[in-house]
């Protein structure tokens, strides 16, 4: 027995409803994780302080921000710790490599 061709059965016309459905809901979804991430998490690039001045020669290759202070990594294998107020160097650390 077959149906004519304008007549679809109960259930396949629930069926195409729920997967256009579960479709929309899906794009929504996604859209919604793509708008959080961008709202949500900031440009991570941190805001050093205009006084901050580095040693001559020296190269970031890293930063990091803490409670008051800013840590930067040089090409030169140290970490110069800086006041996140003042600018001020704080303390140097020489990185030893291991061999």
């Amino acid at each position: 027995m077959s149906l004519p061709s304008d007549q679809t059965p109960p259930d396949a016309l629930f069926l195409r409803r729920l997967v256009t459905a579960l479709t929309v809901v899906m794009m929504g979804g996604m859209i919604a994780i793509a708008l959080v991430i961008v709202f949500r998490f900031p440009d991570p690039t941190p805001v050093l302080p205009e006084n901050l001045r580095l040693p001559a020669g020296s190269t970031i290759s890293a930063v990091t921000q803490g409670k008051g202070w800013i840590a930067i990594v040089t090409d030169q294998q140290e970490i110069l710790i800086f006041d996140a107020v003042s600018g001020s160097l704080r303390q140097t650390l020489q990185i030893n490599s291991a061999q």
